[in-house]
């Protein structure tokens, strides 16, 4: 198949495209490169530097490619920023989505897949691990945005028939991740302990996430290619708190490293994990990578890469 991924030059999507070509689809990569790396383009995609809010451009390139599926990771991911800047969230977030669901119709394509949030989706559940009936009470405009898109999703079903599946993804880390952006705390911290800086903590570090390994995330991505529409949570159900990643961390890299506590943060939520049992059931999708172990091979990417310039 014809397989566009929107943010295929960033962390998630490259990793996603690199399954896809590994077995055997054809993959054209549109990113802005805001966000998104060169080193990180997939060897056999096609490339196409364009912003996913300039319809015209995004359009002429999905016609001129013939796609079968969109696969949609370009996003504006950074929580606080979308908080401080709720209006440019919505542009990216939105009206960006807006922009390939309508470009979707109007070329035939078959199929819509949206990296959407568990993490953020759900706010402050009362009762954790969140399946998907829990309901959407976003804290955040990045949760509400993305669920927003999510809600076009099923209005563009409604309408046109047009397929989908959108994946509610826990917090992704893995090798690729960005360390200098403000999302992805274990790629920061072992940015950070590398370079004998201080780690930062938002809160007194207790406040829990579930952690999901990006290459669990991208094979979430190619069973999603044959599954019936609807929304998928892609987590481990397992709570962990930042103190706890700190712990892992001292006994992946081999020694000490100072710690600084801070003021928490507007819109982030204390405690959150996913439920994923419905991905296991209908995606046949379940984690293969244990926190301690992706731990030990993010922090071994990073510093064997740490030269990589971001």
């Amino acid at each position: 198949m014809k397989i566009v991924v929107t943010g295929g030059a960033g962390f998630i999507g490259s990793w996603v495209c690199d399954y896809y070509l590994n077995i055997g689809h054809e993959v054209l990569i549109i990113d802005n490169l805001t966000t998104g790396v060169r080193n990180n383009i997939s060897e056999g995609a096609k490339f196409v530097e364009a912003d996913i809010r300039d319809f015209q451009t995004v359009n002429s390139v999905i016609a001129e490619f013939g796609a079968d599926i969109i696969n949609h990771h370009a996003a504006q991911i950074d929580v606080r920023k979308s908080v401080d800047d709720p209006a440019f969230d919505a542009e990216v977030n939105i009206i960006g989505s807006i922009n390939l669901l309508e470009s979707a119709i109007r070329n035939g394509v078959q199929k819509f897949m949206f990296a959407s949030t568990g993490g953020a989706i759900y706010g402050e559940p009362r009762d954790i691990p969140a399946d998907e009936n829990t309901a959407a009470v976003p804290i955040s405009a990045y949760g509400t945005s993305k669920y927003a898109v999510e809600k076009y999703l099923s209005y563009y079903k409604e309408l046109h028939g047009m397929d989908y599946v959108a994946l509610r993804y826990a917090n992704v880390y893995g090798p690729r991740q960005n360390p200098h952006g403000e999302a992805g705390v274990i790629a920061i911290f072992c940015n950070r302990i590398i370079s004998g800086e201080t780690c930062k903590v938002f809160g007194d570090g207790e406040q829990t996430r579930d952690y999901v390994f990006v290459e669990d995330v991208a094979r979430a991505n190619v069973l999603g290619l044959d599954a019936p529409c609807g929304s998928y949570n892609i987590g481990t159900g397992i709570e962990k708190s930042v103190n706890d990643l700190l712990s892992e961390l001292g006994a992946a890299s081999g020694g000490s490293f100072d710690v600084q506590y801070g003021d928490a943060r507007a819109g982030e939520v204390q405690s959150i994990s996913l439920d994923a049992k419905l991905a296991g059931k209908v995606l046949k999708w379940t984690p293969d990578v244990k926190l301690k172990e992706g731990i030990q091979r993010t922090w071994d990417w990073f510093n064997k890469e740490r030269k990589v310039k971001y």
